[in-house]
């Protein structure tokens, strides 16, 4: 690393531009996200916990493609064997807002459930999607900004 310790990792989150691209990128992999999770849920007829997981990674490699040539384009080597590296590096960093997302998600929907329907869809299931995507999006711009594409090396 290249910055001045703790306050070059802070530096280095502290890009209100691309914290914003993540942001908007988040936005799209939350719809992705949530649509499937409906869709499997309410369509299909899968138990909750699994649509979440495959919404969750249906999500996480939408948002890696995004991210990887928009957000964090001027970050790692264009190489095929780098790309495969930072997928390889995003999914195992992601894992710690996966984790977070998903327990979210089962704290809100299965021990403080509320009976909601608007239009015919289980609405307390978007209620604990949201949350979860939230504290879960945070957990995911930390750690892939530090370890997937290393954004504190050029601090």
């Amino acid at each position: 690393m290249t910055g001045d310790g703790a306050g070059g990792y802070l530096s280095a989150l502290n890009s209100r531009l691309r914290f914003g691209k993540f942001v908007s990128v988040g936005v799209v992999g939350a719809a992705c996200d949530t649509a499937v999770l409906v869709f499997l849920v309410e369509i299909v007829g899968l138990l909750e916990e699994v649509a979440v997981l495959i919404g969750i990674e249906t999500a996480i490699v939408i948002m890696f493609l995004i991210n990887d040539n928009w957000t964090f384009a001027d970050e790692g080597d264009g190489d095929r064997r780098s790309w495969v590296g930072r997928l390889a590096r995003s999914h195992a960093v992601r894992s710690g807002g996966v984790v977070t997302q998903f327990l979210v998600f089962v704290i809100i929907y299965r021990l403080l459930f509320v009976s909601l329907t608007l239009f015919g869809v289980d609405a307390w299931l978007l209620v604990a999607k949201g949350s979860g995507i939230a504290l879960g999006m945070l957990v995911n711009y930390v750690f892939e900004s530090l370890f997937t594409w290393q954004v504190h090396a050029d601090s």
